[in-house]
């Protein structure tokens, strides 16, 4: 084909369906009350807010967000942050829960949610469509995609990025492709990956984001709704099913350069949405929020500007290494290696090291926490330490395999039992057992006589 395209002509004929209804169970707590996608990320934005930014900066402005798990959150920050995209970008966000247009039941799969909308999409008359995954954390140009995708004559393009086989394993679809890119092989979560052949240790694994040509779309969505044996997914089904008979090529995301590997990840457990956290205050060159050229469109909603306090008489905020959302009040604490959303506050001498909280979290003075997530709205209470895994799992918190700790209201509220940890090795601290606590006023004025018990009895 020839090389000389009408990029801004394809990007005119192409409309986006972002796939943002999944229910993200392995984040536990973080996904019981609000879909995945609205969860919040990097102290100021949403993981949706990933891939409708990279729509806009791409130039991609016709866009449909399709829903299903818990999503009045997710609607709720649709409509009043992206809503606006037709006056500030000149283009238009739609909504599309499942309505059972198609068939009585909910989205049964990636594919059979696109199917349900098939005539929503018809209606637009699009020459391309591209569909992306909801809840995946990178800064991508889709430009490059679609510029691939009509050079190759492609029928369908998979934008992949290598990714060492062993984080691959039972965790991403892995596919092959020959020397002019176009797939051989899709296998869904395998559990030993192929590996590339000039770099054994990695493979390529999709990343959830595909482009096809509408009237292909089309004809693969009937078929694949007809086929009672389907999961009606384009992992499990769609894509192995077709690689034979279609024109099925594989992008590589790669950098400006054309060789490093940029920064992606799927955030859908407790580990990988920690590491990623980390990720954002070591590596940002990799992941970017404050790129002018490439910005990630936030939500966060305060009242006031950020405050560190501290002075002569108490000392001073001890801050390494964090990020910080607006709203923010620090008090003569330590926080190291965090990142704080917005309307967070650390009382007088708390202590945070590899911890990711959530907005309107409260440390209350004292407190100790490491390599931890807060879940939004939580209080600390004064004086508690969470910083080993032992205790926390004591305490009744949810802890990963990787040693991060979730901390949730609730199970603050269910204590039976309180102990209270603090760094003196001499002697362990006895404390009494107490009832629940009904809110977190009491719990707080439950805790400060045990607080006090317990360095009696020191």
């Amino acid at each position: 084909m020839n090389a000389e395209i009408d990029l801004q002509q394809i990007i005119e004929n192409t409309m986006v369906l972002v796939l943002a209804g999944g229910q993200g169970s392995r984040l536990k707590a973080l996904t019981e009350t609000r879909a995945k996608p609205v969860l919040e990320f990097g102290s100021h934005c949403r993981i949706i807010d990933f891939p409708l930014s990279n729509c806009v900066n791409s130039g991609l402005n016709r866009i449909a967000v399709l829903t299903q798990y818990k999503s009045q959150c997710l609607i709720r920050h649709l409509m009043q942050h992206w809503g606006t995209l037709n006056n500030s970008f000149g283009g238009r966000l739609d909504i599309l829960p499942a309505s059972q247009q198609q068939s009585e039941s909910w989205y049964q799969g990636t594919a059979d949610a696109c199917f349900q909308n098939i005539e929503y999409i018809k209606a637009r008359a699009p020459k391309y469509v591209m569909i992306l995954s909801g809840d995946h954390v990178y800064q991508m140009d889709y430009r490059k995609l679609l510029a691939e995708h009509v050079k190759n004559g492609a029928e369908m393009t998979v934008s992949c990025i290598e990714v060492p086989t062993k984080n691959a394993a039972n965790q991403l679809g892995v596919l092959s492709a020959d020397s002019k890119g176009q797939v051989t092989a899709f296998d869904e979560k395998p559990s030993k990956p192929h590996p590339l052949l000039d770099a054994p240790e990695y493979c390529l694994a999709s990343m959830g984001n595909y482009v096809v040509n509408a009237e292909v779309l089309y004809r693969l969505l009937k078929a694949d709704a007809k086929a009672l044996e389907s999961d009606h997914d384009f992992g499990k089904n769609v894509i192995p099913n077709i690689i034979e008979h279609h024109k099925v090529f594989a992008h590589r995301f790669r950098g400006a350069d054309g060789c490093q590997i940029p920064y992606w990840r799927d955030v859908g457990t407790i580990d990988s949405y920690w590491r990623a956290h980390m990720d954002l205050l070591n590596n940002s060159d990799m992941l970017n929020l404050a790129d002018p050229a490439w910005p990630i469109w936030g939500s966060a909603l305060s009242s006031a500007p950020t405050q560190i306090r501290g002075g002569a008489q108490k000392g001073q905020c001890d801050l390494n290494q964090i990020l910080i959302g607006t709203g923010c009040q620090l008090n003569n604490c330590r926080i190291h290696h965090t990142v704080l959303s917005s309307n967070c506050t650390v009382g007088d001498g708390a202590s945070l090291q590899g911890s990711v909280l959530l907005p309107d979290v409260t440390i209350e003075a004292g407190a100790k926490l490491k390599n931890v997530i807060v879940d939004k709205g939580v209080t600390i209470p004064a004086n508690l330490a969470i910083d080993d895994v032992n205790i926390a799992k004591h305490f009744g918190f949810s802890v990963s395999e990787k040693g991060v700790v979730l901390i949730t209201q609730n199970v603050i509220d269910s204590f039976a039992d309180v102990e209270l940890h603090f760094d003196v090795p001499q002697k362990p601290l006895s404390v009494r057992s107490i009832r629940p606590f009904p809110s977190e006023v009491t719990a707080r004025k439950i805790a400060r006589p045990i607080i006090r018990t317990a360095l009696n009895e020191r």
